[in-house]
Order: structure tokens, then C-alpha cells, then sequence
């Protein structure tokens, strides 16, 4: 058998994570926990846990608060306790998803597909005005990459480029698309915001809810890229 010592380093970092993945499961499992309860129930030393805590700690998965008592305090400082941070809490299996498709299953159970599409509208209407600034500050040329840019901001990864007779807007993940996956009127909101953004129809050319590696939009060339093109194809040939 290996000594700690001797073991290859991708597989002491293999080793770590799992005990720290370890600790913060105790602490979602017990609740706010000290570092002396965290070591009996994972049968490590005070110090292993502390360790662990501090790496924790520097992730943003858990965080240190005075343990809350109870009754009549004892001498003494309460003891230090570890807590799951909302960022910590997210890291485990949430039911994010199942509640949003379930609201929206009620949303056309009750009201119709239609009353679907309204809500798609309004929750993209926030984001949309956010989108617009960076779209309308940047020059016409250049507004998609803007949009992009707006886009992975939001958590998108969008990026921008040249096609024949126009460009792809790209979105490489997608928050919502295991809802999408069921209610498309997701994506044809944000299809419709697109082409108001950007001031020409827009066509959806593929989608990661249907499958698709790449959320994948074509942006036509429009009549002011082209004239803008054209006089700076001009300005080139004839200097002043």
C-alpha cells in the first residue's frame, strides 16, 4: 500500500476534494456545524477539518458565525460554527427547473400556451432594457458583438461572427434550457427581443433546448452595415 506521501499529486488533489466535498455535505445534512463536530462525524482530526473549513471558506461554499445558544449562556466565547452559503447551497442538486417547468405547466393548464408566451415576454422585458443600452451605444457595425457581449454577462457565453451576408449570434450555455426544452415559447422570446435589438428580423438557425451544441441565430445584413461598408470601401479608394 502507498504512503500519502508517495502518491501521485493529481491523485492527492483528487483525495482533497473529495474530503472537502465530504465536510460540506456534513454541514448540509446537520446544519451549521463546529470544526470538533464536523471531525467526529467524519472521523477526521480537528486540524484535517480546519483545513478543509479554511479552503471552503476561500471558495465561498461555506462561511464562519457565532453559534446561536440557546437558554443560559456558559462562560466563555460560543463556539465558532460553519454555514452554507447561498453560493454552497448551489452546488448541490437544486429543483430549480422541475419548479419552473411545473409553474409553467400550471400557468397553461389554467390560462392557455398563449398566457406562456406573455410571461416569456415579460421576464425577458427587464434584461431587454439592459441589452438595449450596450446595443444602442455601440456603432451599427458592431452591434451584435454588443449584444454578445450584453449576453454573457448574463451568463450566455455569446459571442458574434461573420457569416455570408450577415453574422451568427452564438450562445454556447443556456440557464434555462431544460425548461425550454418542454416550453419553446422561451426561445421564441428571445428570438422576438433580438430582432427588436437589433432592428431586423432575426432567424433562430438552432437551439441548445432542442439538442443543438450551440443556441445559433442569423442576423441578416442590414441596409446601414452595408451603406457603412460601402463608404468606407469608398473613403479607401479615394483619399482626400
Amino acid at each position: 500500500m502507498k504512503n500519502v506521501g508517495e502518491a501521485p499529486q493529481e491523485e492527492l488533489a483528487t483525495g482533497e476534494r473529495s474530503t472537502r466535498n465530504r465536510v460540506a455535505r456534513s454541514i448540509l445534512d446537520h446544519g451549521p456545524s463546529t470544526v470538533t463536530e464536523l471531525a467526529g462525524r467524519l472521523g477526521l482530526t480537528s486540524a484535517a477539518v480546519r483545513r478543509h473549513l479554511d479552503a471552503l471558506v476561500a471558495d465561498d461554499v461555506v462561511a464562519p458565525r457565532e453559534q446561536r445558544v440557546y437558554g443560559a449562556r456558559t462562560r466563555g466565547r460560543p463556539a465558532k460554527v460553519f454555514a452554507l452559503t447561498d453560493c454552497g447551497r448551489d452546488a448541490f442538486d437544486q429543483s430549480y427547473d422541475q419548479l419552473a417547468a411545473d409553474a409553467l405547466r400550471w400557468i397553461a393548464r389554467r390560462s392557455g400556451d398563449e398566457a406562456v408566451m406573455e410571461f416569456a415576454r415579460d421576464r425577458l422585458a427587464t434584461q431587454a432594457e439592459t441589452y438595449r443600452e450596450a446595443v444602442e451605444a455601440a456603432a451599427p457595425a458592431s452591434r451584435a458583438e454588443a449584444l454578445a457581449k450584453a449576453l454573457t454577462a448574463d451568463g450566455y457565453a455569446a459571442t458574434a461572427r461573420s457569416a455570408p451576408v450577415g453574422e451568427q449570434l452564438c450562445q454556447h450555455h443556456c440557464p434555462v434550457a431544460h425548461v425550454a426544452e418542454q416550453y419553446p415559447q422561451l426561445c421564441e422570446a428571445e428570438t422576438e427581443v433580438f430582432s427588436r435589438l437589433l432592428g431586423t428580423h432575426v432567424q433562430r438557425l438552432a437551439t441548445i433546448a432542442h439538442g443543438d451544441g450551440v443556441c445559433t441565430t442569423f442576423i441578416p445584413k442590414t441596409t446601414h452595415q452595408t451603406t457603412d461598408s460601402a463608404s468606407a470601401s469608398t473613403a479607401g479608394r479615394n483619399p482626400a
